[in-house]
C-alpha cells in the first residue's frame, strides 16, 4: 500500500464510502481504484488527485497532504544517481536490496533522518 493510498482508504472508511460508491462518483472502475489503494497503480495523476480531494471535501492542509503523498506513492520508483558520488549509487541500491526486509521501525529512523534533513539549513557547496 503506498501512503496515498493508505489516506484514500482511511477517508473512505471513516465516511462510510464503499469502494464501489467512490469509483462511480470518479468515473474510475472499483478494480482501479483498489489498485491504487494497495499500490498495484503508478502515482495518480493530478486530475485523479483533485477529483479525490473534491470528492471528499477536504481543505487546505488536508488538501496540501493529500496531493504530497500522491507525489510521494510511486510504488515502482527509479533513481538515477548518474553523475553522483559512487555512494549514492551504493546508497541507492543497498536500500533497493534491503527494504523488503526492513522493520517499520528501521523505515521510520530512515525517514526521521530524512525529515530531520530536510528542515536543517542548506549548505554551500
Amino acid at each position: 500500500m503506498t501512503p496515498f493510498g493508505r489516506k484514500v482508504r482511511e477517508l473512505r472508511r471513516e465516511r462510510g464510502v464503499t469502494m464501489k460508491e467512490m469509483a462511480a462518483a470518479l468515473r474510475v472502475t472499483p478494480a482501479y481504484l483498489s489498485a491504487l489503494e494497495h499500490g498495484r497503480r503508478g502515482r495518480p495523476s493530478w486530475r485523479l488527485v483533485q477529483a479525490i480531494i473534491g470528492y471528499f471535501n477536504v481543505i487546505w492542509d488536508e488538501a496540501e497532504e493529500m496531493e504530497r503523498l500522491a507525489r510521494l506513492s510511486h510504488p515502482r520508483i527509479v533513481i538515477d544517481t548518474s553523475g553522483l558520488a559512487p555512494q549514492a549509487t551504493e546508497l541507492a541500491n543497498r536500500l533497493a536490496e534491503e527494504i523488503a526486509d526492513m522493520t517499520p521501525g528501521e523505515t521510520a529512523s530512515l525517514l526521521a533522518l530524512l525529515d530531520a534533513r530536510k528542515r536543517r539549513p542548506m549548505r554551500p557547496r
